[in-house]
């Protein structure tokens, strides 16, 4: 897909948001990363729509993580993010409901595969499982995966590499990037983006919310 997957800032730990949200993103809008997002629960929804709106005016592009299992809960979820303006919907179990809410509403749709279970989330399924979900999906027409692969119970670094090599979507390597060395295996898998939240909160990449950010960005251009 590129050279560079490129980062997107989740403000969340522990797959929930934080409460501050609004206040780190003012104190980190003009660090080098362009993809924002946050999860659907944390924030009362007022709050999300400012922030929300506030990262389009900084000229940011935003996502919203939906870490949800049954049908109602994630087109709830889906139902936030038209409600907020965000870019792309990420995470939800594929439902054809949610797919077709997002088309109507000019939302880029990237669902979970796999089996997914728990809050944090864990991933399950063969390999050929998933890739094979992934592609009868794409014919549905979403917009591309968001892939748990750090949270895979299986060989995580090879997944992510076989199946960003054999889906041809833009595919969002979520959770637990939490190191240089997965920052090197995320390089090597070549996804279209990222995801790193709780690693910048426990401060992984040594510095303020705003340096840990640069650092990112910078290693991944490298």
């Amino acid at each position: 897909m590129n050279n560079h997957p490129e980062l997107i800032v989740m403000l969340t730990h522990n797959d929930v948001t934080v409460g501050n949200a609004a206040e780190i993103f003012e104190a980190c809008k003009d660090s080098k990363a362009n993809f924002w997002g946050f999860k659907e629960v944390g924030l009362p929804l007022e709050e999300m729509k400012a922030l929300y709106a506030r990262m389009e005016e900084c000229g940011k592009t935003t996502f919203l993580e939906v870490v949800a299992y049954t049908e109602e809960e994630c087109l709830e979820g889906a139902k936030m993010g038209v409600a907020c303006g965000v870019d792309y919907l990420l995470g939800t179990l594929y439902f054809d409901s949610i797919n077709d809410y997002c088309k109507a509403n000019g939302m880029k749709y990237l669902p979970f595969v796999g089996k997914i279970t728990g809050r944090p989330s864990v991933l399950e399924g063969t390999e050929e499982e998933i890739i094979a979900e992934a592609e009868g999906l794409l014919a549905k027409g979403v917009a591309g995966f968001d892939l748990l692969g750090y949270r895979y119970v299986g060989d995580a670094v090879k997944l992510n590499r076989d199946f960003v090599a054999a889906v041809k979507a833009p595919v969002v390597l979520a959770g637990s990037v939490n190191g240089y060395k997965r920052l090197d295996e995320v390089k090597a898998a070549n996804s279209w983006a990222f995801t790193i939240g709780g690693a910048f909160f426990e401060n992984k990449f040594d510095g303020t919310f705003a340096e840990q950010i640069d650092k990112v960005v910078d290693y991944m251009n490298q």
